[in-house]
């Protein structure tokens, strides 16, 4: 009887160390590095969606990064560009469509709804306005600039 018992602790013992065994070696859970913008959007959403070049800036009303970016982004309103504010109260079925979850988020869009540049987080004015530029009007840049200005390739 003593040993039956014995070859019970035992056994016990055994798949108690191998499940600690086995929990060690599984891989951690992976961990969010960051976060992602649309490759495309429907034009129709927006408004002006006639216009050539769409500014789209995801914003909230808590943010004043969000503030920032946006009176930098409203000065590029012009005849071949708009320049829309989507703030997450106000347009949240947006924010859910194009799954953003971090603000702000500006996207530069072209008439077809291809996101050409985005940026997450603030961003310059001269970032912004550089890149717009060159989206439309390719050259702008200087060629030697080392600049990412955030333009697909």
């Amino acid at each position: 009887m003593e040993r039956v018992a014995l070859v019970v602790v035992l056994a016990l013992v055994a798949v108690a160390v191998a499940a600690v065994v086995q929990r060690r070696q599984r891989p951690a859970a992976p961990t969010r590095t960051g976060y992602a913008v649309p490759d495309q959007v429907d034009r129709a959403d927006f408004s002006s969606p006639s216009a050539p070049w769409l500014v789209a800036v995801f914003t909230s009303a808590t943010c004043d990064a969000c503030a920032e970016v946006w009176s930098k982004a409203s000065l590029l309103t012009s005849s071949t560009v708009v320049a829309q504010e989507l703030e997450v109260t106000a347009e949240a079925d947006l924010h859910r469509k194009y799954a953003i979850e971090a603000v702000p988020a500006t996207l530069v869009v072209d008439s077809a709804g291809t996101v050409r540049a985005s940026f997450l987080g603030p961003v310059t004015a001269t970032d912004l306005w550089a890149t717009v530029a060159e989206l439309r009007a390719p050259g702008t840049l200087p060629p030697d600039t080392t600049c990412d200005h955030g333009v697909a390739s």
